[in-house]
């Protein structure tokens, strides 16, 4: 009992000599849900959770504690077959593991349009992220990304994850993406 009270005594003396000093840690996460329809009929759903990578998570910690100027210019592109996201990826051409599909009919990468947040949760389920695809393709996941430049390499990459199998379209199929954001201490 003695040791459990010595150690709450140090945490509160913790927390009184460091008011901002936060306890736990937190834990961020997306999940897609990406949907695609052909004539108007669904083809297949697929769900996944994404890698959050270290140029996302340093940027998380540098606009929301740091206080950086912050935009929230986010946007959502694709990828091809079999891709595999890493910590270590970046949009600078750091990203072995993947390749950016462009295979669709919007000039440029579309929007992430997140609703309002609520109990730690975010999402863009009223204003989904839409492809039109413009030929066959194959395509293996999807990521987060600050640049609407289609296929371009600069901006910050969030982050990304693989569908559970590659996924053909032809041209004109419809892809709608859905992500929700959460993050929870842990």
């Amino acid at each position: 009992m003695e040791e459990n009270r010595i150690n709450d005594v140090n945490v509160e003396a913790g927390l009184v000599a460091n008011p901002s000093m936060a306890i736990g840690k937190k834990h961020l996460e997306d999940h897609f849900k990406v949907e695609a329809f052909r004539d108007g009929k669904l083809l297949w759903t697929e769900e996944f959770d994404n890698l959050v990578v270290d140029v996302g998570l340093d940027d998380s910690l540098d606009k929301h504690l740091k206080g950086s100027t912050y935009t929230a210019a986010w946007y959502v592109g694709v990828v091809g077959a079999s891709p595999t996201f890493a910590a270590a990826d970046t949009m600078g051409g750091a990203h072995a593991g993947w390749t950016e599909q462009t295979t669709y009919d919007e000039a440029t990468r579309p929007v992430l349009t997140l609703g309002t947040v609520a109990s730690k949760s975010v999402d863009n389920s009223a204003s989904k992220a839409v492809f039109t695809i413009s030929g066959t393709v194959t395509l293996g996941g999807a990521f987060i990304v600050t640049t609407n430049n289609k296929g371009g390499t600069t901006g910050i990459l969030y982050g990304g994850g693989a569908f559970s199998q590659n996924r053909a379209l032809v041209d004109n199929d419809v892809l709608n993406v859905t992500i929700t954001c959460t993050a929870a201490a842990s």
